[in-house]
């Protein structure tokens, strides 16, 4: 594999194992270049910490993504103040880490449930203060890694579960008004199925900005269990010259054993066509 192919990545809870040593010794003998580690804040310490940074040396895996997840996830711009204070310091020290390792973390203006569902009224736009809070609170995630490999990425979300920025355009506009290097796009196809009326046609409008991707077919299950079109998101990742990783986040469909090395077959093919 040269420097200029897409490179293969999975969650970290579709794997199983006790520890994070565990499931990258498991990926790497399916088939899988890298870890996207979704970490629950309450089991995270020292210890954990140590063992991500020295991951790579010691398995051949590669932590490209580094997540802090609990409840108070999505709440960074909450009218709650302890809310908010609590879920920023959470996406502060994943930004921190992230920095040390070189890796990416994302961030949403909102992340959960919707409710009422938003049958009728899709595609809300942010308030002239909204987009200058959330411009804000990026800018002070991006100071932390700015200067290292680490990058603070925009995740489209889906209108269930997240009012706005649903779509690519929407979140580029961000990303071009906070103008910083380490700034990107984190594209998830899955989402994209819900939103986007061409998925390689928006791929292809974000060339320069697509720093990570996420997969998971329309349903939700591994690539090519939906009727999303592979070939083609490849070649649009492949006309904007994305040589990034490829994450898997989505179902595992049963056994992983079995499953997650008939995906990493199946991509690989994809990529080679």
């Amino acid at each position: 594999m040269n420097g200029r192919e897409m490179k293969l990545a999975c969650s970290s809870p579709m794997v199983p194992g006790a520890t994070l040593t565990d499931k990258a010794e498991r990926l790497a003998e399916w088939g899988y270049d890298a870890i996207a580690v979704f970490q629950p804040l309450g089991e995270w310490n020292a210890s954990v910490r140590a063992e991500l940074s020295s991951l790579t040396s010691r398995t051949g895996i590669r932590p490209v993504e580094f997540v802090l997840t609990d409840d108070i996830y999505g709440k960074a711009m909450s009218s709650d103040p302890d809310l908010r204070e609590r879920c920023r310091a959470m996406y502060k020290e994943a930004a921190s880490v992230c920095a040390e390792i070189g890796a990416v973390t994302e961030i949403e203006f909102e992340y959960g449930v919707q409710n009422p569902l938003p049958l009728f009224d899709p595609f809300q736009q942010l308030s002239d203060d909204q987009i200058t809070s959330f411009i804000a609170f990026y800018r002070e995630l991006l100071e932390i890694v700015e200067g290292s490999d680490g990058r603070v990425l925009l995740e489209p979300l889906n209108r269930y579960e997240s009012k706005y920025l649903n779509l690519v355009s929407d979140n580029l506009d961000i990303i071009q008004a906070v103008g910083h290097t380490n700034a990107g796009l984190l594209p998830d196809v899955f989402h994209m199925s819900i939103e986007e009326a061409d998925i390689p046609a928006s791929l292809r409008q974000a060339r320069g900005h697509v720093v990570h991707v996420h997969l998971g077919d329309n349903n939700r299950l591994l690539p090519g269990h939906g009727h999303l079109d592979w070939p083609g998101i490849v070649q649009a990742l492949r006309d904007i010259d994305y040589d990034g990783y490829l994450n898997l986040e989505c179902s595992t469909e049963g056994d992983p054993a079995r499953t997650l090395p008939e995906t990493a077959r199946y991509l690989r093919q994809l990529l080679r066509s």
